[in-house]
Parts: C-alpha cells; sequence; structure tokens
C-alpha cells in the first residue's frame, strides 16, 4: 500500500540486542493533503529504513509504502503500519527519484490519438442506411 503526505514529525529511535544481534526501531508521522487531512503513524525496523528516514527533511511532502500488521493479546487487537519504503514524493506531475530500496515506477499508457476526426457520412450518401 501507499500513501502521500507531509512529513510532521519523527519519533526517537531505539535500539537493543536480541538473539540474532543489535536492532533498531523508529517511526515518524504524517499528515494527508486530503479534504479532511488525516495524520499517520507508521513504524520501521533496521538501520538502512532509519537512513532513508533521516535524509528528509521535516514538513516535506513524502510517499509512504507500508504494509498494514494486526496482532491479537488479551483479546485485544493492535495494528502497526510497517514502512517498507519513504522517499520525496512527485511535485506537479514530474516523478521524484526514488531512495534506496524504494519501488521502481511503472511507466504510464500512452495517450490516444485524437489528431484525426471520425469521418461522418452526409445525409443523401449511399451509405446512409438510417431512414432519417
Amino acid at each position: 500500500m501507499e500513501i502521500t503526505g507531509r512529513l510532521i514529525l519523527i519519533l526517537p529511535t531505539q535500539s537493543g540486542e536480541s538473539q540474532r544481534g543489535p536492532w533498531v526501531r523508529g517511526g515518524f508521522v504524517i499528515e494527508t493533503t486530503d479534504t479532511y487531512p488525516r495524520k499517520v503513524c507508521f513504524n520501521m525496523f533496521g538501520e538502512d529504513r532509519i537512513a532513508m528516514l533521516n535524509s528528509l527533511a521535516m514538513n516535506s511532502m513524502v510517499t509512504v509504502t507500508f504494509s498494514p500488521e494486526s496482532r491479537e493479546f488479551n483479546d485485544r487487537w493492535y495494528t502497526d503500519l510497517r514502512c517498507i519504503s519513504v522517499y520525496p514524493a512527485a511535485v506537479q506531475g514530474a516523478p521524484a527519484a526514488p531512495m534506496a530500496g524504494a519501488p521502481a515506477a511503472t511507466p504510464a499508457a500512452p495517450a490516444p490519438n485524437f489528431a484525426q476526426p471520425p469521418a461522418t457520412s452526409m445525409p443523401g450518401d449511399s451509405n446512409d442506411d438510417l431512414p432519417f
């Protein structure tokens, strides 16, 4: 899934040590630019993703690719929005260069050619099979 909004807050990073080695975790909040703006909080794991976030300027427009995940604990459900990649949003139709790890953009389909008007027949032509 993907969403675009203005980066309004970068949460502090947390780090620790597990049996598999060191880990780092962080998060950020964006505000959508819809008619009714929403604030959306994302979390991310790994130094490479934290580096993607630290390269962005506060209050800049960003596009976030994420995966929603839910889990149950003590009969309550909790949902996380895990950030896969975050990169600068395209400005006025110009595609932004995605950062490392961002999905590649697919080219748009070519526009139809409307240069040739459709051929029409005049009333009384031999090809006109309509009675009026």
